[in-house]
């Protein structure tokens, strides 16, 4: 049997592209994508663009100090629809991260079209303490080396 491989994405210089498949799941009674999920597409793609990088998120929640990066606000512009069965790139681009906060910017693209643009701003919080904390040095080199 056929070893199963979680989707995973690629980066592209400092770009990381993530494919994203529609399902039916995922539309409304219109049959396009409901405007939610584009920001479920867009949190998963953040993921597995710090998968990418070689962090364990798993690891930094179970470690003493208990860390992880948490959405403080976003600026989404819906452009297009995408509806079932479209093949989607959501593309993450770092481009601001120092001290406690790093903005990031997103693209959900059907072929070269851009259906939805987002500017996320994210703190690196200390799970434990509620507050935020600095994002970790070795982190911010592995950004900077994009």
């Amino acid at each position: 049997m056929a070893e199963v491989v979680a989707p995973h994405g690629v980066f592209q210089g400092k770009v990381f592209e993530f494919p994203v498949r529609v399902y039916y799941e995922d539309t409304d009674a219109g049959g396009v994508v409901y405007y939610a999920n584009y920001l479920k597409f867009a949190e998963r793609a953040r993921t597995e663009f710090v998968r990418a990088l070689g962090v364990n998120q798993q690891a930094d929640l179970e470690s003493e100090e208990k860390s992880a990066f948490m959405v403080r606000s976003l600026t989404i512009d819906y452009k297009a629809p995408a509806v079932l069965d479209d093949l989607l790139i959501v593309t993450c681009e770092m481009v601001e991260a120092k001290g406690a906060g790093c903005v990031m910017k997103q693209e959900i693209r059907r072929g070269e079209q851009i259906l939805v643009s987002l500017e996320v701003k994210l703190a690196h919080v200390s799970l434990s303490r509620r507050r935020p904390t600095r994002i970790p040095e070795s982190l911010l080199q592995k950004i900077e080396a994009l």
